[in-house]
């Protein structure tokens, strides 16, 4: 074959080898058989040194199942993990949070108890009141008209400021609504004001909203012993405080369920809910007692300008207060307008040295202990000197010494030196203990709050000390509190005995049935029943003939015993010009059951019996009319006629 031969036919051969490949590259291998596509991939494939295109795809696909497994795996455990913390764990949490967001309870609104005094005078009742709000874009009428209208309305209701004419435009020019007129109005003045809907134009834009208050209607008249409450309705001073638990009454929670619509129904309503008793909290003060105890140190006190007093009234059989009156005082339904030193009664917070008052239980402590009689004569120089401290009679300028008296002579001049004298008889540690046994450094034990315990030196200090004894001797270098020194006074009209003054006599029905009753500590045995008279009969002379004659009572046999004592100064010893002027009243003698006592604080110039015993007479002669005391010699013939069974 020639060469032109042979070099045609190999072109001939290579182009359709071309041609061929560019059939396989072009799409032709789907028309091919699935064999053959693999069969000349693969030899496409090793002619072109590439891996097949579909080899990832196969392996993709191969794994596909795992991972869709894994992936569900993993999603179920962390779902189940979930769950667990949320039921598990958190469960009690959750559980909690969503009975807070479903379920309300609430203690429905329950009055306090009443408090009412021994005659059932109400003293402290809750009562309903209204807040006036205006709203003037509500207004139909002028502003002027509807301030025209209501002014008279609210004119002269007896609390806070003046609501005039004026101060109405000026309150309903402040706001468009929502505006706070005033508030504890009493349903009479709701009523009037209710009454405008007669022209229906000059309510519109006016609310009142009701509310509950504490009400007291005798005002400061037994503030002292009451109390207050506060906006939370929680007491604060007096019985309000420390009777707290009686006072309030206890009503079951009602439960409420969050219905479809988002708002609050109840779910069960507690079986007779609404009822609660009619109890209500009897307190031993006479409230006509306390009338003219108040009337009577105003008086005194204004004459005198005192800065401040007390009178207190006690049955010396059973320890019941009658009578408390501290001065100034205060109205518990405008608490909000006075400074916190009004509210403490001082006859329990504050001690004071009790002065020649207490002259008569020290010569009861000296007749205990049998070193006197009330004829034991004494040398009254009018000024000695003890431990190189002197001490004189408060009348020694005047009336010089007065040699030989008897043990009532000093109690009726009210001797200083003579006192001395007597104690001086008592060993300091006798003195010393009888002292802590009337219980001195300790409260009364009352029931009413914030008392402060009296101050009494240690033993060492006044067994020491021979000037302790002369002071105490007349009633200074200790101090007490007046309600102590009138617990003190009591042993001597109760046979000796001394009991725990208290206000609280406990709960009881509307109709005087008694619910609960307080239960007292047994008196304790102070002296014996024949010294206590002893002392008595030495009172009545001060009365009669000595320093307390300002007290005496027609027909009437009275014990006394004035006191001027000095007060302690802040920097040590005494004040100049400063003192407390007192006096301690025991009714009758013959069969003596009531101390009265009163107090007046730094008054300017006059002495104990110038100046409280006036205050004593005025209350004594309201307590004879009262409990209806008969004059002692009408009694004297009774007691007679008794005994010749007559």
């Amino acid at each position: 074959m020639s060469y032109d031969s042979r070099f045609k036919r190999r072109r001939s051969l290579n182009v359709s080898s071309r041609n061929r490949v560019s059939q396989l590259t072009k799409g032709s291998i789907s028309h091919l058989p699935m064999r053959e596509m693999s069969d000349r991939g693969n030899a496409i494939g090793g002619e072109f040194g590439q891996q097949p295109p579909m080899e990832n795809g196969q392996k993709l696909d191969k794994y596909r199942p795992y991972i869709v497994w894994g992936f569900l795996v993993v999603f179920g455990l962390g779902l189940g993990a979930n769950l667990f913390n949320l039921q598990i764990r958190e469960g009690p949490k959750l559980k909690k949070l969503a009975g807070q967001q479903q379920i309300l309870r609430s203690l429905p609104f329950v009055p306090r108890r009443p408090i009412v005094d021994r005659n059932g005078d109400i003293l402290a009742i809750d009562r309903p009141v209204y807040t006036l709000w205006a709203h003037p874009r509500l207004f139909q009428e002028t502003k002027g008209t509807i301030a025209a209208h209501l002014a008279p309305l609210l004119a002269g209701r007896g609390s806070g400021p003046e609501i005039t004419e004026g101060v109405l435009l000026e309150k309903f020019n402040s706001a468009i609504s929502g505006i706070k007129v005033v508030e504890g109005l009493t349903e009479e003045r709701r009523d009037r004001i209710a009454n405008l809907a007669i022209d229906k134009k000059l309510v519109d834009g006016l609310e009142l909203i009701q509310q509950q208050q504490r009400f007291y209607p005798q005002q400061d008249l037994v503030a002292d012993v009451v109390g207050y409450v506060d906006s939370d309705r929680i007491g604060q001073a007096g019985v309000e405080y420390s009777q707290q638990n009686l006072l309030e009454r206890t009503m079951p929670s009602i439960r409420y369920q969050r219905s479809s619509n988002g708002g609050w129904i109840p779910d069960q309503i507690a079986a007779g809910f609404v009822k609660f008793d009619d109890l209500q909290l009897q307190i031993t003060i006479d409230s006509r007692l306390q009338r003219v105890a108040r009337s009577s140190l105003k008086e005194q006190m204004k004459k005198f300008h005192g800065k401040r007093g007390a009178v207190i009234v006690m049955d010396a059989q059973n320890g019941e207060l009658l009578s408390l009156v501290s001065e100034p005082s205060y109205d518990p339904n405008q608490y909000y307008n006075f400074n916190l030193e009004r509210f403490k009664n001082w006859v329990l917070t504050d001690v004071y040295e009790p002065g020649s008052t207490f002259k008569v239980i020290n010569i009861a402590i000296a007749l205990e202990a049998g070193v006197i009689t009330p004829n034991t004569i004494f040398n009254d120089e009018g000024q000695i000197f003890v431990s190189g401290w002197p001490i004189a009679n408060y009348d020694y300028k005047q009336a010089g010494p007065r040699g030989a008296v008897t043990v009532t002579e000093i109690l009726q001049h009210s001797s200083n030196v003579g006192m001395v004298h007597i104690m001086e008889k008592v060993k300091p540690t006798a003195y010393y203990n009888a002292l802590e046994s009337l219980g001195l450094g300790q409260t009364t034990n009352s029931d009413l709050p914030f008392e402060v315990p009296s101050q009494l030196k240690s033993k060492e200090q006044f067994v020491g000390s021979r000037v302790e004894a002369a002071t105490t001797a007349f009633g200074q270098g200790f101090s007490l509190t007046a309600l102590q020194l009138v617990q003190l006074c009591g042993i001597l009209a109760n046979d000796g005995k001394k009991v725990t003054p208290h206000v609280v006599r406990g709960l009881f029905s509307r109709d005087g049935q008694p619910f609960w009753e307080l239960q007292r500590p047994i008196p304790k045995q102070i002296f014996s029943p024949e010294k206590t008279k002893l002392v008595l009969e030495m009172m009545e002379k001060v009365v009669q003939d000595g320093t307390g004659k300002e007290a005496q009572i027609p027909g009437y046999r009275i014990a006394g015993k004035t006191g001027t004592a000095q007060k302690a100064n802040s920097k040590g010893g005494y004040a100049e010009s400063a003192n407390v002027a007192s006096f301690v009243g025991i009714l009758p003698v013959e069969s003596p059951r009531y101390v009265v006592f009163a107090v007046i604080d730094e008054p300017q110039g006059g002495t104990g019996g110038v100046v409280a015993a006036p205050v004593v007479k005025s209350v004594m002669e309201a307590l004879i009319s009262l409990e209806k005391i008969p004059p002692g010699e009408k009694l004297k013939s009774q007691e007679y006629s008794n005994r010749q069974g007559g």
